[in-house]
């Protein structure tokens, strides 16, 4: 190795150093906004207070390394949302959810926990007002289907200045593969997404684009007329009448443009 590179490695060695050190002392910081000094290990409170529901139980949070930070309330100060993982959720909640901070100034002041929410693939796609709209894309599987989905973040207010996070939908998808070993349609659809990834920001202001796995009616047609090959373990998965296969191999693939304050959707 000539000392070029051998300094250059000690200089990506230190600045990954740096970095790990500086990301150890943000995760700190915030979980001894809830959490025992002594409860914390690395990323981890093992014991976190007023967790929701809790009833007696002991509930460790994981922070995760996704986080978004926005004015995503009217008239509110900026803030920090942090996914988490903990014990204490159900895999309908993905097994966690999102933890809340109003950042002000230089430090975060906890407000609460979200559990079921997420922000681990997120854009800031415009602005409302003074408000940053935030989109996301969603996802979870269950018994194998995989359910995923682009939404827009919404923040609704309730009493005492608390405020909740739901799902807008804008586009939503259903990969079967998991469970059938095939994506299915059913044979009355004129168009069935299956998978939605690589969500970011479109190329206009106040859009997203994100890649897209569908069926046109073409292709639902040519799966009813069983013009594709039957998957392999299909005789272990009974299909509902009117249903049809459409191996992955066989589905489309493009991406989508979707306006959010129209809610159009263009495939492309």
């Amino acid at each position: 190795m000539t000392k070029f590179f051998a300094v250059l490695l000690s200089l990506l060695l230190c600045s990954t150093l740096i970095g790990g050190a500086e990301a150890a002392a943000t995760d700190r910081a915030l979980l001894s906004q809830f959490c025992a000094p002594k409860a914390i290990a690395g990323a981890t409170c093992k014991e976190a207070k007023s967790y929701p529901e809790a009833e007696g139980r002991r509930c460790n949070v994981t922070l995760q390394p996704h986080r978004q930070q926005g004015r995503f309330l009217a008239g509110a100060k900026p803030l920090l949302l942090v996914s988490y993982g903990s014990d204490c959720e159900a895999h309908v909640n993905n097994f966690g959810g999102v933890v809340a901070f109003e950042q002000v100034g230089g430090s975060a002041k906890f407000l609460g926990f979200l559990p079921g929410m997420g922000v681990n693939d997120c854009v800031i796609a415009a602005k409302d007002g003074a408000q940053d709209v935030l989109v996301c894309l969603t996802g979870g599987m269950f018994q194998g289907v995989v359910e995923s989905g682009i939404a827009r973040v919404r923040f609704p207010s309730g009493s005492g200045g608390s405020f909740n996070m739901s799902y807008d939908f804008l586009l939503q998808a259903e990969d079967t593969t998991g469970a059938y070993t095939s994506y299915v349609v059913t044979c009355s659809e004129q168009f069935k997404y299956f998978g939605l990834s690589k969500l970011a920001l479109g190329p206009r202001p106040g859009t997203v684009i994100a890649k897209v796995d569908y069926a046109d009616r073409a292709t639902i047609e040519k799966a009813c007329a069983k013009d594709f090959p039957i998957p392999k373990d299909a005789e272990d998965h009974k299909l509902s009448e009117g249903e049809a296969y459409v191996p992955a191999p066989n589905a489309k693939r493009g991406s989508v443009l979707i306006d959010i304050s129209t809610r159009t959707v263009t495939l492309r």
